[in-house]
């Protein structure tokens, strides 16, 4: 946290591009005559947006820094022989990682306002993209530990969060897809967080399943966390 508001205008202002480029690109290019689910598709993409932007700043945050961290920096080191416990460790790195991935989400959805969306945001919206940042904040750890280079942290990436970025209901609903692929998809925890955050951005309140599914998956991967860490020390 020392480090973020250190670096907390440069970390902003590298957080308004991307959401930009989509907003402009998709809402304002693309979208702006396309209807879809009997809405425009500027409002159907932010919440995708969101959980997207909430998924790859949780997860670079954790993953890329803790992985050179711990291969090239060996920084790491020093919280091994720490009197600390691995819970502990992991617990701040997810949160910090999930600090960040906040701020990305706030940033987008600030950004959707001024671009002219209309989204119903209350207490249940901000759970799901803490839930979000969560979940990838783990998968940043596990990933982070398991892998032992760079290149592979990078590769881990394009197989695993590349195309969950494209194909978990961020810009198109995955029910036009092969049914094999929209199986596999509605089981990765990037589809649940799309369509609660949709749901609820469109007044139609939450989806339990979905939100139980990633509730697990945030409790599975930061236990699987912890068992990484205590495996290295």
């Amino acid at each position: 946290m020392v480090v973020l508001r250190r670096n907390f205008g440069k970390f902003f202002s590298s957080r308004l591009v991307g959401p930009l480029l989509y907003l402009v690109a998709f809402g304002w290019g693309l979208g702006r005559n396309i209807q879809i689910n009997g809405g425009n598709y500027l409002e159907f993409i932010v919440p995708g947006i969101i959980a997207l932007g909430a998924m790859n700043t949780s997860f670079n945050a954790v993953g890329v820094n803790l992985n050179i961290s711990r291969l090239y920096y060996k920084t790491m080191d020093e919280y091994l022989i720490a009197p600390i416990s691995a819970a502990a460790f992991v617990s701040g790195k997810v949160l910090a990682g999930s600090v960040r991935g906040l701020i990305d989400a706030l940033v987008i959805l600030a950004l959707a306002f001024l671009f002219g969306a209309r989204l119903a945001v209350n207490g249940w919206f901000l759970l799901v993209v803490l839930l979000t940042c969560l979940v990838f904040s783990g998968l940043g750890v596990v990933a982070a530990m398991v892998v032992n280079s760079h290149e592979d942290m990078a590769n881990f990436s394009t197989f695993v969060i590349l195309p969950m970025s494209f194909l978990c209901g961020t810009f198109f609903l995955p029910d036009s897809l092969p049914k094999v692929f929209g199986l596999i998809i509605n089981v990765l925890p990037l589809t649940h967080a799309s369509y609660l955050l949709r749901a609820i951005a469109s007044g139609h309140g939450i989806i339990p399943l979905s939100l139980a599914v990633l509730a697990g998956y945030a409790l599975l991967l930061f236990a699987a966390g912890v068992a990484t860490v205590r495996t290295v020390r």
